[in-house]
């Protein structure tokens, strides 16, 4: 077999569902060094934010969250993303997520259903 017909050498998993009344493409991809999630109801990547657990002292974890590019003033995007880094955290595992949210609609609605389906889809 040639490397251009390989199987994708990350294990992933993608899925299509409708959220809210739009047609939502999500990719899930687990790597050695990070999770990555792309949601997209627009066909392409849209703001992209990185989230990882702090490592401390602390009884009590805390969790980093910050945009690398796109929409830097919607609070909701960066709440998803903390959502999913405390499930990731919550079930063990230490690695950072780089969340990409190409979405039409940015209602509270739309980021559960997002949440939802990753976490039932999860490779974590």
């Amino acid at each position: 077999m040639d490397a251009s017909s390989a199987p994708f050498p990350v294990r992933h998993k993608k899925l299509s569902l409708d959220i809210q009344g739009n047609k939502t493409d999500i990719v899930i991809c687990s790597y050695d060094d990070h999770f990555l999630v792309i949601a997209t109801q627009i066909g392409s990547m849209g703001t992209t934010l990185r989230a990882r657990k702090e490592e401390g002292v602390s009884i009590h974890p805390t969790f980093c969250v910050s945009v690398i590019f796109g929409k830097r003033d919607e609070p909701i995007l960066v709440a998803c993303a903390r959502q999913l880094i405390e499930h990731i955290s919550n079930c063990g595992s230490s690695l950072p997520l780089v969340l990409s949210l190409g979405l039409k609609d940015h209602s509270v609605g739309t980021l559960k259903g997002v949440v939802t389906a990753v976490i039932a889809n999860r490779l974590w």
